[in-house]
């Protein structure tokens, strides 16, 4: 018998969330094989298996937050684990009539459905005895995993296993109790308790807010000239070196060279010491299913533009596909984000602490602006300087965004630097 331990986390990490089980108690497993995803504030970390055996027993659920160190489970011989469905089998031989009715015939399609649909081990108990396909249900537990609570509502009354079924619909009379509708529709409330990761977002905005003394400074950009330089590279680059160019690292180069000009914004607070870094690694916050993380493409004040596009498509991915390592999330000194995607027209973001300083993106929309005494329609965009007073003056903080816009309305000045 082998103990399934929740491993060592990464940096400064303590607990972790059980995010999904890929293998079912009595499944086989092979030496490397990933059991189970825990959810870090950071990272999502695959639990393998250290032998082979059979999986006995998941001694945590999905959405239970561990420890390092804890017991997630049991790994058994593949013999042992063999005999136990064996034995178990004549047990309800003795009463003939009803094991074939209320356990056999039910439980026969809820493998099946567990293999294509996300569900909880209590959602899928109930759609066994209930006869409920889960590829039908809709999950509103975190990622769409089908809970028991959207079992039991979508779960008619069974009318042939009444018997069995009768108990297990003790637990849905609270439903309607706890959230009443006037006109008998679905609950009109869930709960659903914060993940790991989300905690942490939490209490990382808030300590950013409270620990800095937070201010914002505005400007806008014409985004002409650098539209159309990326129109006339954006093929060529792509063809030549892989990279869908988008603005964002065009942002990023100009960032880089603005805080070799103007240090303090690319600055640490380290209790009364103020830590200036030599270097520019830029944080590129990234909206997941999980929540907003930061990922940092190192040392970005040395790469050209397309390294940096290549950098930042690359880390995108991983995130994407939950594959971020501790080194990805660690060591950015500056953050740029962008509410633009979204279509936010102007916003205030908070800085990612322990940084100092971060960088907000908007949405480009045609406008009418004063341009050598005649009105002219451009394309503009608003960006915004969240800065840490303690250590930035507002003196500082407007001209760095000044340099960034001239930058950008100039391209050829940044592509020289």
């Amino acid at each position: 018998m082998a103990s399934i331990k929740v491993p060592p986390l990464g940096e400064s990490i303590v607990e972790a969330t059980v995010s999904r089980w890929l293998k079912k108690e009595g499944d086989s497993v092979a030496p490397g094989d990933t059991l189970v995803e825990l959810e870090t504030d950071k990272i999502t970390v695959e639990v393998p298996a250290t032998e082979g055996g059979v999986l006995t027993q998941r001694a945590k659920a999905e959405g239970d937050v561990v420890g390092i160190g804890e017991v997630l489970g049991e790994i058994g011989a593949s013999g042992a684990a063999v005999v136990a469905p064996a034995a178990a089998a004549p047990a309800p031989a003795a009463p003939v009539a009803a094991p074939p009715v209320v356990v056999a015939a039910p439980i026969a399609p809820a493998p099946m459905a567990s293999a294509e649909v996300k569900a909880s081990p209590a959602a899928r108990q109930i759609a066994a005895e209930r006869g409920v396909d889960l590829a039908t249900v809709a999950g509103t537990g975190r990622g769409g995993v089908v809970a028991k609570v959207d079992v039991l509502g979508a779960a008619p009354a069974a009318p042939v296993a009444a018997p069995s079924a009768a108990p297990a619909a003790v637990p849905a009379a609270p439903r309607p109790v706890a959230a009443p509708s006037p006109n008998g529709a679905a609950q009109r409330e869930t709960r659903e308790k914060m993940t790991t990761r989300r905690k942490r977002i939490a209490e990382n905005l808030l300590q950013s807010q409270h620990a800095t003394a937070h201010l914002t400074t505005f400007n806008e950009i014409d985004m002409t000239a650098i539209s159309a330089l990326r129109e006339r590279m954006k093929e060529k680059v792509e063809k030549q070196h892989g990279v869908k160019l988008s603005f964002m690292p065009f942002f990023a180069k100009a960032a880089c060279i603005a805080l070799e000009e103007f240090p303090a914004v690319n600055a640490q607070i380290d209790g009364d010491t103020i830590v200036y870094k030599h270097y520019a690694n830029i944080g590129i916050a990234v909206a997941s299913d999980q929540g907003l993380i930061v990922p940092n493409v190192k040392d970005a004040h040395a790469k050209s533009v397309v390294q940096i596009g290549a950098d930042i498509a690359a880390v995108a991915k991983r995130a994407r596909d939950s594959k971020l390592s501790m080194d990805d999330l660690t060591g950015g000194s500056f953050t740029i984000t962008n509410g633009g995607v979204f279509g936010s027209l102007i916003s205030t973001p908070i800085i990612n602490y322990p940084q100092v300083a971060i960088l907000g993106l908007h949405k480009i929309q045609d406008r009418p602006v004063a341009l050598d005494g005649q009105v002219v329609i451009r394309p503009m965009m608003y960006v915004a300087l969240s800065y840490d007073h303690r250590i930035i003056d507002g003196q500082q903080a407007v001209l760095f965004l000044v340099r960034v816009k001239e930058l950008m309305e100039d391209p050829a000045a940044m592509l020289l630097a």
